[in-house]
């Protein structure tokens, strides 16, 4: 039986407290988010029985720091905390290994996107790159973001006018952690939005895509485009605020 959130903030609050039972009960109950987070770290070079471990520590870091006065529920809390402590771990361990086959298919998608500029002066999307090698669009950005060389946390942000650099962020206290909560919370809305949808936003926001070409892509009117946007932005507002 699942357990509401009344349940969930009392367990916490005794497992704070030193209940052992209380924090073997957390984990039980949310042993399923956390091999859905482990997920995405498979074929890192970690066994899975070793991510889950981890998993489970920054789970109970999560039991630790939590309060009420966050404004989230106590899942959307774990998930950014149990995501920090495997890349912690596999930062301390060791660079995160990257896959021949990843590896091999960045490099055949560097040559279509050079002879597809060519041909067609401009860069093919994501969705022309997927349908070319017949993969999924979540490969084809795993395969391209495969080629990043990791930075250092001391590295300089451009961005910044004072040469700030990561590790500043990192340590920028409450501010940055509610601002961490507030993009994992809307992250786990954009998921549950329809395809369409999803990719609207995607392309709006993370891809810097205009409204007309948003249109092109989708073969519709831009201001069909500029509707469903304002659309979607109202309820993603609704259910964040809800």
């Amino acid at each position: 039986m699942l357990l509401d959130n009344e349940q969930v903030l009392q367990l916490v609050k005794d497992a704070q407290e030193g209940s052992q039972e209380a924090k073997t009960k957390l984990i039980e109950e949310n042993s399923p988010l956390i091999k859905s987070v482990i997920k995405r770290f498979k074929d890192k070079g970690v066994e899975y029985d070793d991510l889950y471990q981890i998993g489970c520590i920054g789970f109970l870091k999560a039991i630790k720091n939590f309060k009420p006065e966050f404004g989230v529920k106590f899942s959307t809390y774990v998930v950014p905390m149990v995501i920090g402590e495997i890349k912690r771990f596999m930062r301390d361990d060791g660079a995160i290994k990257v896959s021949r086959a990843l590896k091999s298919l960045n490099l055949q998608i560097n040559k279509y996107v050079e002879t597809f500029i060519q041909k067609e002066q401009r860069k093919p999307t994501i969705e022309e790159i997927a349908k070319h090698f017949k993969v999924e669009e979540q490969d084809v950005v795993m395969a391209m973001d495969s080629a990043k060389m990791p930075l250092s946390i001391y590295t300089p942000l451009d961005d910044d006018d004072d040469s700030s650099s990561i590790v500043d962020r990192i340590e920028a206290g409450e501010d940055y952690n509610e601002k961490m909560l507030d993009d994992i919370a809307l992250k786990e809305v954009v998921k549950k939005l329809d395809k369409r949808d999803r990719k609207i936003i995607l392309l709006r926001y993370f891809y810097d895509k205009t409204q007309s070409e948003i249109a092109k892509e989708l073969k519709i009117s831009q201001v069909q485009v500029s509707r469903l946007e304002n659309k979607i932005l109202d309820n993603l507002k609704k259910k964040l605020t809800s």
